[in-house]
Parts: C-alpha cells; structure tokens; sequence
C-alpha cells in the first residue's frame, strides 16, 4: 500500500509539474504575442512624403533634368536629384492624400479628388486649357501614385488633431499663383513644394528641420515658407489676390 501510495504521489507531482510547464509555456506566448502585435494607429497625424520629381513619368523626369542641370551649371556645381513633396493627413482615424498633381492627370475620373485650388502652369493664359493646369487634392480616403517610389520613407510631423485640421482647413487659402513662376516675387518659382510648405507654416507645424533626402533638392520650397508670413489682415495675400482675379 505505501509502495503504491508513494508511486500515486509521484504521479500526480509529474503531473502537477507537467501542467505549469504547460501553462508557463502558454504564458510566454501570450507575452511574445502582445509584444508582435502592431501598435494602434494615432486618430491624427500628419506625414510628409519626398517623392523623386518625374516617378512615373518620363516627360517630366526629362525636364526636371534639364531644369536642375541649367540651374546647375550657372550655379557652378553639380545636378542634384529633384524631390516632391506630398503629406498623408489622418484626422479622426481617415487618411487625407495632399497632393499638388496636372489637372489632365484625372480629369476623367467621375470621383470627388477634393480639390480646394486650381491654378495656371507656365504662363496665366495658358490655364484655359486643363492640360495647363495643375489642382490642390485633399483626398479624403484618396491615394497619391507612386507614394511607394518616396525616398527616405515617411516623416512623421509634429501635428497634433488641432494642427492636423488646420491643415486641410487651410487648403483652400492656398495662393492659386501661376506654377513654375515667381508671381509673388519671393526670388523662386511656386510648385508643389511650395503649396506643401505653405501649409505646414500656416497650420503651425515646425518645418525647421525638414529637409529633401540627402543629396537632393526640393525647389519651391522656401517660397512657400515665405509666402505664408505674407498674409494680410484680411487672410489673403495681396498677390494671391492678383493672381486670383486672374
């Protein structure tokens, strides 16, 4: 009887010891799990994107070459990769794509792009035709092609809901100014970047140290900065005004 007492002992403590390795095994797979599991997306946030200029597009990959190698030469130095910015705005969890794109791009699209700004490219007379224009696309739930071509990867912004609505509420005072010329007279054409930088500085973001990828540059870009301490009292600049009535 006490051989099998103790035998019925040893038993139930292997079992009893089989039964915590079990549940410690369970344990450390619950914790490695929790520690895999992907953090929950923030309600808001503001993301910049350095998109290279021409991604897609050979036409404008050409000229944008050209562009940077005549600046380069007077310039005395050596052509740099030209970058385009683009910003991913969540606000109450919704992606906003804000991008600066042609008008011809998707002007067949029966879809509401959210477009807050049109403006001319090149010269003010040529913008009676879409194919000389370019629009301001606050796309709510909308895409930006060839996002996955920007280099760097995304800059998350310091923007809070606060500044992050203030954004996309500012898009429609963007200064609808002639892209690729200096209409405000800031010493530097107006383009995507510039609209970018516009409305970071509007919206309070700090834009100190946000800068192309290295080795690259983003033309427009300080014009922008500029251009949103110019406005009046009234919330408009006077050459946006101009260019407006245009």
């Amino acid at each position: 009887m006490d051989t099998v007492g103790r035998g019925r002992r040893c038993d139930d403590g292997g079992t009893g010891e089989l039964r915590a390795g079990r549940s410690a095994r369970r344990c450390i797979r619950v914790r490695e799990e929790a520690a895999t599991e992907p953090a929950p997306l923030p309600s808001a946030d503001a993301t910049l994107y350095w998109i290279p200029l021409g991604a897609g597009g050979h036409c404008v990959t050409f000229c944008g070459r050209l562009y940077e190698a005549a600046h380069a030469t007077i310039g005395r130095r050596r052509p740099r990769d030209l970058f385009h910015a683009a910003l991913v705005v969540r606000v109450d969890g919704v992606d906003t794509a804000v991008e600066v794109a042609p008008v011809w791009q998707h002007d067949a699209l029966e879809v509401d792009r959210g477009v807050t700004v049109s403006g001319p490219v090149g010269l003010r007379v040529l913008g009676r035709w879409s194919w000389f224009r370019y629009e301001l696309r606050c796309w709510r739930g909308g895409t930006i092609p060839d996002l996955g071509e920007a280099v760097g990867g995304p800059t998350r912004l310091e923007a809070d809901a606060a500044r992050c609505r203030a954004l996309l509420d500012a898009a429609r005072d963007v200064p609808a100014v002639t892209w690729g010329r200096d209409e405000l007279g800031l010493g530097e054409m107006w383009n995507s970047n510039s609209v970018v930088a516009w409305l970071l500085v509007r919206a309070g973001v700090d834009t100190a140290g946000l800068r192309p990828p290295e080795g690259g540059r983003a033309p427009g870009w300080g014009a922008g900065l500029l251009a949103a301490g110019l406005r009046s009292s009234s919330g408009t600049t006077s050459a946006s005004a101009t260019a407006r009535r245009g």
